[in-house]
Order: structure tokens, then C-alpha cells, then sequence
């Protein structure tokens, strides 16, 4: 049973990372720990793409049918709808999509079984470091982590679901890790991990890390309302000797986080306009996850063409 979210300000609120050669040891097996996350499993991603006539389906089709990791297409013109099964991110399949310059938003994910759940945490902080990332409960035991995180510096960054989604003081209301047995903090791979405990993200020379990873321990259910957070240094997965190493994986400050809320499965969302702002779904493409910039009156973002 998971622990229950207690803190008052969420509900509130709610309703708004030895010896020099050890070291390195440690450190390298850090930095490649976001491989062990990584899945070939594939999950089925809705996106809403401009289209217009038949030879438009035909282009999206022809960036997409063939690619390594891609296994089926369905494009629907009429709905502007296009149903991707994929191992792929879904910031990769974005990409493929929008090479034939049309864009592209994604509305719903699901997997190829009966879904069960689907959550989703848009992440901001103080400073540049923003993104999307999306959970998807593949099977009882397994959960599918999809995200992109734009504005990091290069390398390793921890990545953690923490107890409270309070953001009444920013990522510090957080609380700590997600850990509901008790357990010391460690790497997705242990079984002596904080559930929370999703290892790192790598952050590429243009300060972009988009993952696709799935672990075990973690479970939808459990974790709408808490929060996402990721943080300025490597998580050195309990193993680095620190007296941080136990606790949080001495990874740092946290720069960027984000409440984890209930989302779309396939088929789910058929959302044109966001009644919170106006914005329609083309405009929501290119504008901020949310501040600055979002607001429909912002005359320096062009108006949809829908």
C-alpha cells in the first residue's frame, strides 16, 4: 500500500548524488546507469498532425513506415489523427513526423494490452531547465517513463519521484524521495531502492535529454500526486561514499520539477482549446509548457492555422 500524501500544503495547493580509484568506479558506473532503464518494448502514441488530403497521410507515412524501432502506422486524415506503435520516444517520433513540415502534438498513450493508467509531469523551475515526461503502466509490473527535458548542462542528471506534490516553495516543498518501505536510496536496478529512484538522464551538447526507460518498482497509482524532479548533478546510485550517497544519491540541487497528474490513454483526449487559457492545440505546440509566452494574447507567438 502506498503511503499516503498527508502534507497540507499539497492539497492546497493541488486544487493550483574512498579512494580516487573507487570514485571512478563509481562515477562511470553512474553515468551508465540510464542505460539499464532503457526499454525495446513498444507502447502505441495518438498524435494530432495538420493534415489535409491523402497525400499528406502519404508523407507522414513515408517518415515514419521502416524506421528501426518503429512497427506499425495508422494515419487517419479526416481526424488528423496519427496511431504510432513504437519503441521509440515519443520526442524521436515527433521529430520523424514533423520533417515533412507539418506539426505535430501528441494527445495519448497507451500500450498494445488494456491500459492501466497513464500520468503525466510537466517540469519548470527557477531558471531554464523545462519538459514533459509521461508515465505509462505497461503491466502490473512494469512502468514505461517517456520524457524530454530541454535547458540541462551536458552529462548525467539524477531523476526522482518525490513524496509531496507541493510546489508552494518550488522544487524544495517537494519532500523527499518516494519511499514507502523504508528503504536506502540506490539505482533502478537494486531492490534495495527508494521507489522513487529512477537513476540518471543524460543531458546531450544541446542540453536536451530525451529517455525512454522502464522500471519495475514504480507504479502509476501510486505516484499521481507526488511530484518529478530532476537535479543539477549525477545520482551516484547509494555507491559513491558520500553521506548523501544513501539518501538522495548526492545529486545536487533541484532544478526542475513537477507535479505527476492523472493523463489521456489512447483515444482519450479530444481537446482543441485548453479552457484554462484559450490555447488551441496548434498554438499549445509552440508556445511555453506553461508561464511567459503561454498566454493567447502573446502577439510574438504566430496564431494557429487550423
Amino acid at each position: 500500500m502506498a503511503a499516503p500524501i498527508t502534507n497540507s500544503r499539497f492539497l492546497s495547493f493541488f486544487h493550483k548524488v574512498g579512494s580516487c580509484f573507487f570514485n571512478s568506479i563509481v562515477i562511470a558506473h553512474a553515468a551508465t546507469s540510464h542505460v539499464k532503464m532503457d526499454t525495446d518494448r513498444t507502447a502505441k502514441l495518438e498524435f494530432a498532425v495538420q493534415m489535409t488530403c491523402e497525400s499528406c497521410a502519404n508523407k507522414v507515412r513515408g517518415a515514419l513506415e521502416g524506421k528501426p524501432g518503429v512497427k506499425s502506422v495508422s494515419v487517419d486524415v479526416e481526424r488528423e489523427s496519427v496511431l504510432v506503435e513504437t519503441a521509440l520516444t515519443s520526442a524521436e517520433v515527433q521529430g520523424l513526423i514533423e520533417t515533412t513540415g507539418r506539426r505535430a502534438v501528441l494527445k495519448g498513450i497507451g500500450s498494445s494490452q488494456r491500459d492501466l493508467g497513464a500520468a503525466v509531469a510537466m517540469l519548470s523551475g527557477s531558471g531554464v531547465v523545462q519538459g514533459v515526461v509521461r508515465f505509462l503502466q505497461l503491466s502490473p509490473e512494469r512502468c514505461l517513463i517517456d520524457g524530454t527535458i530541454d535547458g540541462l548542462q551536458p552529462g548525467a542528471h539524477g531523476l526522482h519521484v518525490h513524496a509531496l506534490g507541493d510546489l508552494t516553495q518550488d522544487c524544495l516543498s517537494c519532500g523527499e524521495h518516494y519511499n514507502p518501505f523504508g528503504k536506502p536510496h540506490g539505482g533502478p536496478g537494486d531492490s534495495e531502492r527508494h521507489v522513487g529512484d529512477l537513476g540518471n538522464i543524460v543531458a546531450g551538447e544541446d542540453g536536451r535529454a530525451s529517455f525512454r526507460l522502464e522500471d519495475e518498482q514504480l507504479k502509476v497509482w501510486d505516484v499521481i500526486g507526488r511530484s518529478l524532479v530532476v537535479d543539477a548533478g549525477e545520482d551516484d546510485l547509494g555507491r559513491g561514499g558520500h553521506p548523501l550517497s544513501k539518501v538522495t544519491g548526492n545529486s545536487g540541487e533541484r532544478l526542475a520539477c513537477g507535479i505527476i497528474a492523472r493523463s489521456a490513454g489512447l483515444f482519450e483526449n479530444p481537446k482543441r482549446i485548453c479552457a484554462c487559457d484559450g490555447v488551441t492545440l496548434w498554438e499549445e505546440r509552440d508556445r511555453p509548457i506553461a508561464g511567459k509566452g503561454r498566454n493567447k494574447i502573446n502577439l510574438d507567438t504566430p496564431a494557429a492555422h487550423l
